[in-house]
């Protein structure tokens, strides 16, 4: 069937911090203006879900529930068919979130003062997993070459050679260069980490969301050594647009790793449990959403080639990274000439564009925007109007 990707709920006064930092800036309930920022979709919620949902609610209680054997399966059976990986259910522990799941991991596998690496510039939750927690941020700053990003592995091997490096968070795909990691990538990582003693944290919530022309491979699925040193961090909340149901997969082969997490987590929360509904909603999304997610990807791409379009020809000073994977779009904008901060004022009180300053990310991301296309197409060719006006006067 085809599926309605062209309206929106306007989530005024609904908790959304996007949506309430767009009226901190003026911008009023009727005007037909939505957020390019936090990551979550501006696009309706899949029927089928909606459906499920609703049937829940009319025919069950809603009391104490722990994740269901057909919830497992369903999580195991979705990423054999779309990454060709056949995790067990057994290895599934739950979560409110993979960000719970990496500060729940920094915290139970290293101590105050360890080193934990990071790929930067990355998702910002990462460095206050490190910092937050009193442990030692490895920086291993990616390469930018062209309109991508590569690892400098002589760098990375170099650091998770110290004696005190203890973990890698690992952004797979990452957020916010858009990169889909290659197997021989992964595979050096790997090697390396192994070598060195190094545990793999490998956040793979847009694991989902994959442009054409690349493949996801999940980070455990790289050998039987690699298995047993990592954790894998999934969830329906980007692919399916879900997050506020805060139900994540956090995958652990490893038994003794995944007996530590436990037992850290039941140190901080004795009775470790997600919502009923997010449950239900997770399995349906795996059970009976791929279609959807198909179409999906289509109009994500559609939005990605409107945005490079129009950046060429109006824009050439603006250069959009390559989006691989995520519906994340990474723009270099220092080629305008205007400072960092001064883009944030244009964007937000000039051309009503909100998107997540670069610099959130990282030192290395001063100068940059980052574009969430999860919406319909019409409100990204409105934008690019807006910009073009807002502009004029600052671009020759």
């Amino acid at each position: 069937m085809a599926y309605n990707f062209t309206t929106i709920s306007k989530r005024y006064g609904k908790g959304s911090f996007k949506w309430q930092e767009m009226a901190n800036y003026g911008v009023r309930p009727e005007e037909d203006i939505i957020p390019f920022s936090v990551a979550d979709m501006e696009l309706e919620t899949a029927p089928e879900i909606k459906e499920a949902l609703k049937k829940e609610i009319d025919d069950y209680v809603l009391g104490y529930a722990n994740p269901t054997a057909s919830y497992r399966e369903a999580c195991c059976a979705w990423q054999e068919k779309r990454h060709h990986w056949a995790a067990k259910p057994e290895w599934i522990c739950p979560s409110h979130g993979v960000v719970d799941a990496f500060f729940t991991a920094v915290k139970a596998y290293t101590q105050p003062g360890d080193g934990v690496m990071l790929m930067t510039p990355v998702y910002y939750p990462m460095y206050h997993a490190v910092l937050d927690t009193g442990r030692k941020l490895v920086d291993c700053p990616l390469v930018e070459q062209g309109d991508s990003y590569a690892i400098d592995f002589a760098d990375f091997e170099r650091k998770a050679k110290d004696l005190h490096t203890k973990m890698l968070i690992l952004c797979s795909p990452h957020n916010p260069a858009g990169r889909v990691w290659t197997r021989e990538e992964l595979q050096k990582i790997s090697e390396i980490c192994l070598a060195n003693g190094v545990l793999v944290v490998s956040d793979e919530i847009h694991d989902d969301l994959i442009m054409p022309g690349y493949e996801h491979t999940v980070y455990a699925s790289l050998s039987q050594e690699a298995e047993q040193n990592c954790l894998v961090l999934t969830a329906p909340s980007k692919t399916f647009n879900l997050a506020g149901l805060q139900t994540s997969n956090i995958f652990i082969p490893n038994a003794s790793l995944r007996a530590r997490y436990m037992e850290y987590l039941k140190e901080t929360n004795p009775n470790p449990k997600c919502n009923i509904l997010g449950y239900l909603a997770c399995e349906t999304a795996y059970r009976h959403c791929e279609d959807w997610l198909d179409q999906c990807l289509q109009v994500i791409d559609a939005n990605r080639k409107l945005v490079i379009g129009f950046m060429k020809q109006k824009f050439p000073q603006i250069k959009v990274k390559r989006l691989e994977g995520t519906y994340l779009l990474w723009m270099d904008w220092r080629g305008l000439g205007i400072d960092y901060k001064e883009l944030e004022r244009i964007n937000c009180q000039e051309a009503r564009l909100f998107f997540d300053e670069g610099y959130i990310f990282g030192k290395q991301g001063e100068g940059f925007e980052r574009w969430n296309l999860a919406c319909p197409t019409r409100y990204i060719q409105e934008a690019l109007e807006r910009m073009e006006k807002a502009y004029r006067k600052y671009v020759k």
